[in-house]
């Protein structure tokens, strides 16, 4: 009896061993959303943590922090810890531990962002560097992360120049964001002072961490605005949402090189009032893009993506609440999340996954000006 138990455990063993590679591999059903935005006495103190069950769409409050207005976020890849721009004229970082079990934040420290109001942070894979985009006076920054998760001062700032057409928005530099290329041997960055993305090679362990590539520019339209951007999950194609022209411009990607496609607007046909786009993001099947829209338009646009060429084709827009920021996809692609600064609330949608198409759910968290949003596993 005991050689047939021994046998058919070394028989069962791999089917053992696949169904926990399966099971590691398995889309997370609980989440911890962080909520970030501008902060005032009488509402929002930082940044919100809530519980999302990723079967039902519902939500519930954890916990918060304060931090003076942690208007964009980013978190670290064994989700131990959080960064947060602090958007004030006196720019800064601000670096907590995270528990993800229980959603509870905890400030550890904070650096000068070298740079005036920042917009925008992200973190390399191996949590070596945050990088902070300067919208006030249009730096860059690189800050390593110390082993105990928190932030040493700046080792590099890159200072934007130029200028372009727009007088009121373009007199100087305002670097917007910056992103990781998938293969984090490259970081490209948008100034919507001066219409350009700029290419920079990364090094995580090295100082300076970024080089200028030897094709350091890539310029839009005058007048447009770069503001943000995002990669196609298979990192073929590069969306960039302009916030002044309100357009999404499409590349091709590869190896540190951009290769312009085509640009879609946001605004309906024949839309006379004012536009402002904001945020852009891919489902993860890479079928769907969307992209919010401000000003007087308040909408969230959908496009479905042709997978070949990278082209964009609208599908369908919705109105939203007032001054739609940032939004997240979960991972499964079931559901999105739509930060509206202006109206307090952040509405949650499910997404059908073969059309695109969302439909509202009854479950709305209503918190103050809300900007920047992130899904962080709470299995």
């Amino acid at each position: 009896m005991n050689k047939l138990f021994i046998s058919l455990s070394i028989l069962l063993l791999p089917a053992v061993v696949m169904a926990q590679k399966k099971d590691k591999l398995a889309t997370p059903k609980v989440y911890d959303l962080l909520i970030g935005g501008y902060t005032n006495p009488d509402g929002n103190v930082g940044i919100s943590v809530y519980r999302f069950y990723a079967e039902t769409g519902r939500t519930s409050f954890l916990s918060e922090v304060k931090t003076a207005s942690p208007t964009f976020i980013c978190v670290s890849p064994d989700r131990k810890f959080v960064y947060s721009v602090n958007a004030i004229p006196d720019g800064s970082v601000s670096a907590f531990s995270f528990d993800y079990n229980t959603g509870l934040l905890k400030f550890i420290n904070k650096q000068p962002s070298v740079g005036r109001n920042p917009a925008h942070i992200t973190i390399d894979k191996e949590a070596k560097n945050v990088i902070v985009s300067n919208y006030g006076n249009g730096t860059l920054s690189v800050l390593p992360i110390n082993k105990d998760g928190s932030l040493a001062p700046a080792t590099q700032t890159i200072i934007g120049e130029g200028t372009s057409i727009n007088p009121q928005r373009q007199a100087g530099p305002h670097i917007h964001s910056a992103i990781f290329s998938p293969d984090e041997k490259h970081v490209l960055y948008a100034d919507l002072g001066t219409d350009k993305i700029s290419i920079a090679k990364y090094k995580a362990g090295k100082v300076p961490a970024l080089t200028p590539e030897d094709v350091a520019v890539e310029k839009v339209k005058p007048g447009s605005g770069p503001r943000i951007f995002d990669f196609s999950p298979d990192g073929r194609f590069l969306y960039l949402i302009n916030e002044m022209g309100a357009t999404v411009n499409c590349y091709s990607y590869e190896k540190g090189k951009i290769k312009f496609i085509d640009s879609v607007g946001l605004a309906s046909p024949g839309f006379t009032g004012s536009s402002s786009a904001a945020d852009v993001h891919l489902t993860p099947d890479g079928r769907f893009l969307y992209a919010t829209n401000r000003g007087t338009a308040n909408e969230l646009v959908v496009y479905s993506v042709d997978q070949a060429t990278g082209k964009l084709t609208n599908v369908i827009r919705y109105p939203t609440g007032k001054e739609p920021r940032n939004f997240v996809i979960d991972p499964s692609g079931n559901f999105l999340m739509l930060a509206s600064q202006l109206s307090d609330s952040v509405q949650i949608y499910k997404i059908d996954k073969l059309t695109g198409i969302l439909i509202p759910i009854n479950s709305m968290i209503s918190i103050p000006t809300p900007t920047v949003l992130k899904l962080v596993s709470a299995e």
